[in-house]
């Protein structure tokens, strides 16, 4: 069973910034190197109805796989020293099929 790992996020930085920049590359770079991720994705959300406006997509192969994800050094570091600075606010949603 596959999860897919999602969240939507609003930064603190205005659209288009250098910050704005920095935050998505690092975690592209950073995210998607984590063993067990697969299918990392960044998107812009354009929908008015909604103040998100990006997400991170992933995959995992399984809850194993997710959980160690979430406890990697990489991911713990990326969540308090970036996330947790720059992030206004977001949602996590987790799918499987």
């Amino acid at each position: 069973m596959t999860i897919q790992h999602t969240v939507v996020f609003r930064l603190i930085h205005a659209p288009g910034s250098a910050e704005e920049a920095d935050f998505l590359d690092s975690a592209r770079t950073t995210l998607a190197a984590i063993p067990g991720v697969t299918d990392f994705t960044v998107r812009r959300q354009v929908s008015p109805k909604s103040t998100f406006t990006h997400g991170f997509s992933m995959v995992f192969a399984d809850q194993a796989a997710y959980d160690a994800y979430n406890a990697h050094p990489r991911h713990v570091d990326f969540v308090q020293g970036q996330w947790v600075p720059q992030v206004a606010e977001f949602q996590e949603l987790d799918f499987v099929a």
